[in-house]
């Protein structure tokens, strides 16, 4: 036992929050012992995955035309492929479980791939929470149109960034911010039927919309908004480690993914179908004024201003651990003044970016581009052959392999330009 436990003195830190045990292989694991069911860890798939990239998939589809049906399914495929791989990346050295993405990367490539896949991971624990609160603003303003509540958009994004701030300062851990998660989740399924609902109504009084098989020249933009859609690599560790039983993975992500899927194909056949070029991001915009779209816009800013604190705590917990900022070393009252300025400036820095750059739909195509490309194709591919080896998989997975990270680096290198210059543009206005 002491000779086991040896191997683990270098990370001793990483398991900090992480009871281990020994499993019947000898390898050391999560404790599961109170670990939950199957259907929660699909459930936990779920409450990730599903949220505002749901809303901009007409747009996506607008921009790359028909054709992004065919990526929303290859994304699908490719997420649940890659979503499996990764989680044998951490039992790969048949000693212990890694514990997360960055120390599988550590793994592969040493202290450098820690870094440079903790730089990725930043950018959508960081990001996503900016076009939080950028889309926060913008519907806040939306609301109070027309009265003295109209302050711009730029200022109630400010307001919304105060609002996260208060969870996200005063609370710890993400266990404490959990909930949050299942609400997003419920929000974004209620608002994809009322725009369903309201998109068919409005149907009925619309002229035919213009649409396009495919458009090449915005197909990596595309793939970059459907991308952000899929992301959920980086917490999959996580949820895996909460399965009593961990061999039923694949079930559980293949069925959230799935789930997440027949959301997608909800809100963007249908969104394109009807508004065509008109369609915009989210595509709660294009429908017709009323009751129910209000409704829309109030469930999704509640969704956004409580789903920002989840990935806003995991980026903060990320640097707090690499300070070693704990109660052991500075004492109770330190650790929590520590650890408010961290993420007061956290916060700060958030505010900032929102209020120079306030354009949602490209801010989307931008995190999904830069991040979610490399962290949902690319690196999961490039680990698993690195701790698995080539010779001893097939060709049809191997040239599978090659697929998903050709689409990720066209994804990642196009459609980062093509979302720049979305943005360039988007200020020269």
């Amino acid at each position: 036992m002491d000779q086991k436990g040896g191997d683990l003195q270098e990370r001793e830190d990483a398991y900090s929050e992480v009871e281990l045990e020994y499993n019947r292989h000898g390898m050391v694991d999560v404790n599961r012992q109170h670990a939950g069911s199957s259907f929660l860890a699909y459930f936990n798939v779920v409450c990730v995955v599903a949220g505002t990239g749901t809303l901009g998939l007409p747009y996506a589809l607008r921009l790359g035309g028909w054709i992004g049906i065919l990526i929303i399914f290859l994304a699908w495929s490719m997420s649940i492929y890659t979503g499996i791989i990764l989680i044998r990346c951490l039992y790969a050295n048949g000693k212990r479980r890694l514990i997360s993405y960055k120390e599988v990367a550590t793994e592969c490539f040493g202290m450098i791939g820690g870094w440079v896949t903790f730089f990725f991971s930043s950018w959508t624990t960081l990001g996503a929470p900016v076009l939080y609160t950028v889309l926060a603003g913008s519907n806040l303003n939306e609301l109070c149109k027309g009265t003295s509540g109209e302050l711009g958009s730029v200022k109630w994004g400010i307001i919304s960034c105060a609002i996260v701030a208060v969870p996200f300062i005063l609370v710890k851990s993400m266990k404490e911010v959990a909930w949050m998660s299942a609400c997003g989740a419920m929000a974004t399924v209620i608002v994809v039927f009322i725009v369903l609902v309201v998109s068919c109504i409005d149907l009925q009084h619309m002229a035919p919309a213009h649409h396009d098989p495919v458009i090449w020249n915005k197909f990596p933009i595309a793939l970059s908004t459907i991308s952000f859609s899929f992301g959920g690599n980086v917490v999959y560790s996580h949820v895996e480690a909460s399965m009593k039983k961990p061999s039923q993975w694949p079930k559980a992500v293949a069925g959230g993914l799935s789930t997440c899927a027949v959301l997608y194909f909800l809100s963007a056949v249908p969104g394109y179908y009807i508004y065509g070029d008109q369609a915009q991001s989210p595509i709660y915009s294009s429908i017709s004024d009323g009751v129910p779209k209000i409704i829309a816009i109030v469930i999704m800013t509640l969704h956004v201003l409580t789903a920002a604190p989840i990935l806003l705590t995991s980026f903060a917990l990320d640097v707090e651990e690499m300070l070693n900022v704990t109660v052991k070393r500075f004492g109770k009252i330190n650790e929590f003044l520590i650890r408010a300025s961290i993420r007061i400036l956290v916060m700060v820095v958030v505010g900032v970016i929102g209020a120079v750059v306030p354009h949602f739909d490209d801010l989307m195509a931008l995190i999904g581009a830069f991040a979610n490309c490399a962290l949902i194709f690319i690196f999961p591919i490039v680990f698993y052959l690195r701790l698995t080896g080539f010779r001893n998989k097939p060709i049809y997975e191997l040239a599978w392999c090659g697929l998903i990270v050709l689409l990720g680096i066209v994804g990642l290198i196009f459609g980062t330009i093509d979302a720049i210059e979305s943005l360039i543009t988007d200020f020269k206005k």
